[in-house]
């Protein structure tokens, strides 16, 4: 029998739907509370008060006013409705300028004075004030220009061999983060037409860009093992979907200090594996709500500018719990984690830690 509803149509809440409410509540105060006041000018007090809960409430929910900040960012960015690719047909010059042109338009105009259109200028300061954020963001925005420089690669001509593009989608998001600086900084001084031509013509270089795989004396070679796999249902953050994860392939799971290894994964992989980068952390409350920010940033963009047949064979899971490392046999990780598995025909065939997992991993997928 149903639980009986007050009124006949609401009842008593669990206790995780209540935390799950008050958390809502929470992120709504500050947001507001931001908008009105700026980051460093707003109080928990304040936010407390707008969500009528008790101090003590929001730090249940979050450690402290800069891991709401990164929450809220995360949710602005993640509740963005991307307009769906409509180009006839792609080039690298041209996803690079509709990528930069759908970079740009998130910036705040010279005009714009409202607090809802700078909410995230403060987001470069804070990161810059701590080592411990700094790192992260580090390795997430070379993430971004490892899932820009793949989706380059595909749209490589074919019957030729496509070069690596990694350096030129470093170059380009170079050029847009200090674009979207300068925009905050002095606003009126960007000017977007020249951002966006001056991106178009990166396609064009040729950088020395090599992939060095790492030597075999570097590399710890993989475990043969027989292993249960049964993952937990999880989203791949980077196409906003259920993530596809009981097909063969490999699962990486990731400390946001080791993000980079997973092009290892990519480069060894064959072809037709399915690659998942599973990002964990050691302080996921606050940690957590910056790569889930940096990757819904990054899919907005890739969305409006490369078709769906471009991206990356690489998924990406924020793992803010440890379920799904779980799954993978990482019971307890930390931000320097990286462990990787191969899967085949439903089980984990072989698995690797430490420094080089994901390509002995993949490697061994190859093999």
């Amino acid at each position: 029998m149903a639980t009986p509803r007050c009124g006949g149509t609401m009842g008593r809440l669990t206790r995780a739907e209540m935390q799950e409410r008050n958390r809502a509540k929470v992120l709504t105060a500050a947001r507001d509370e931001f908008v009105e006041r700026g980051f460093r000018d707003a109080k928990i007090d304040n936010i407390a008060e707008r969500a009528e809960l008790t101090r003590g409430a929001v730090y249940s929910n979050f450690p402290g006013k800069r891991a709401l900040y990164f929450a809220v960012l995360a949710a602005d960015a993640e509740r963005v409705s991307e307009p769906v690719y409509r180009s006839q047909g792609s080039t690298p010059r041209t996803a690079l300028g509709e990528f930069a042109r759908a970079w740009l338009t998130r910036l705040p105009l010279a005009t714009d004075s409202s607090g809802a259109a700078r909410l995230g200028t403060d987001l470069l300061p804070e990161i810059l004030a701590d080592e411990r954020t700094r790192l992260p963001y580090t390795q997430l925005v070379h993430l971004d220009a490892i899932l820009l420089g793949l989706a380059l690669e595909r749209l490589h001509r074919a019957g030729t061999p496509a070069p690596r593009r990694v350096r030129v989608a470093e170059t380009t998001l170079t050029t847009l983060h200090g674009a979207s600086q300068l925009a905050a900084a002095a606003p009126g001084f960007v000017e977007p037409f020249t951002v966006v031509s001056a991106c178009e013509q990166f396609a064009d270089l040729a950088p020395d860009d090599t992939w060095d795989a790492p030597h075999l004396t570097q590399v710890p070679p993989p475990r043969t093992v027989d292993e249960p796999w049964a993952p937990p249902v999880a989203v791949d953050a980077l196409r906003d979907a259920p993530a596809r994860l009981t097909g063969d392939g490999v699962v990486a799971v990731l400390g946001l200090h080791r993000i980079s290894a997973i092009e290892e994964a990519v480069r060894a992989a064959p072809p037709d594996a399915e690659v998942t980068a599973v990002l964990v952390s050691g302080t996921p409350d606050e940690l957590m709500a910056l790569a889930r920010l940096t990757v819904a940033e990054f899919r907005a963009c890739l969305s409006q500018s490369f078709p769906s047949s471009s991206w990356p064979r690489l998924q990406v899971v924020h793992d803010q719990d440890g379920t799904l490392a779980a799954a993978a046999g990482v019971p307890a990780v930390s931000d320097a984690t990286e462990t990787a598995v191969a899967v085949h025909a439903g089980r984990i065939v072989a698995r690797a830690e430490g420094w080089g997992a994901c390509h002995a991993a993949a490697s061994s997928r190859r093999r």
